[in-house]
């Protein structure tokens, strides 16, 4: 075994990437207060070819320099908005198709390996470092989805929490469909 040098991993380049076909996912993200968190969810974004990022409330956006310790240019390849309130957003994701899913622990929740077909395309919304989604919120979306906790602590960082959802999101949708830009199957 031998690490790849970079010039051999294949990806594509940054100006075509956004023309690539996307995954049918998008991302709330809703008073993340860490801009090195933020900036590490648009490098997971990048990664995982999701359709959008919407930052909503006090999240910093791509302007604040730091943000790009973390994001590595990924919020140049990444499409995103700044949105003040995120319920106006919600309720127009919904009404252009979205199913709206909580990345929270609620006494209703599932697997994101449980999505279903007619759950795509998917919103997927996440919240505060400490206080996680807000009731307001929560409120408006369709479900919630959880990655299970096998130690003593009941909560993942929100950048690693969301790299995980997404990429079972993801896998999920391509078990199903297949990649995008592919005819549509369903399993």
């Amino acid at each position: 075994m031998r690490k790849l040098s970079w010039d051999e991993i294949e990806r594509p380049d940054p100006e075509d990437v956004t023309t690539l076909p996307k995954h049918p996912v998008r991302l709330v993200v809703h008073n993340v207060r860490s801009i090195h968190n933020v900036g590490s969810m648009f490098r997971t974004s990048d990664a995982a070819r999701i359709e959008h990022v919407h930052l909503t409330g006090f999240t910093g956006t791509p302007e604040h320099k730091d943000l790009h310790k973390t994001a590595l240019g990924a919020q140049d390849t990444v499409e995103w908005s700044q949105h003040d309130e995120a319920v106006p957003l919600l309720h127009d994701l919904r009404s252009d198709g979205y199913t709206l899913a909580a990345l929270e622990q609620t006494d209703e929740t599932r697997r994101p390996r449980r999505m279903r077909a007619e759950d795509y395309p998917v919103a997927l919304v996440v919240g505060n470092e400490v206080r996680g989604i807000e009731p307001a919120l929560l409120d408006v979306v369709d479900l919630a989805l959880e990655i299970p906790q096998y130690g003593a602590k009941i909560s993942l960082n929100v950048s690693v929490a969301y790299g995980i959802a997404a990429y079972d999101l993801i896998r999920r949708y391509r078990t199903l469909f297949g990649p995008p830009g592919t005819p549509d199957r369903v399993e």
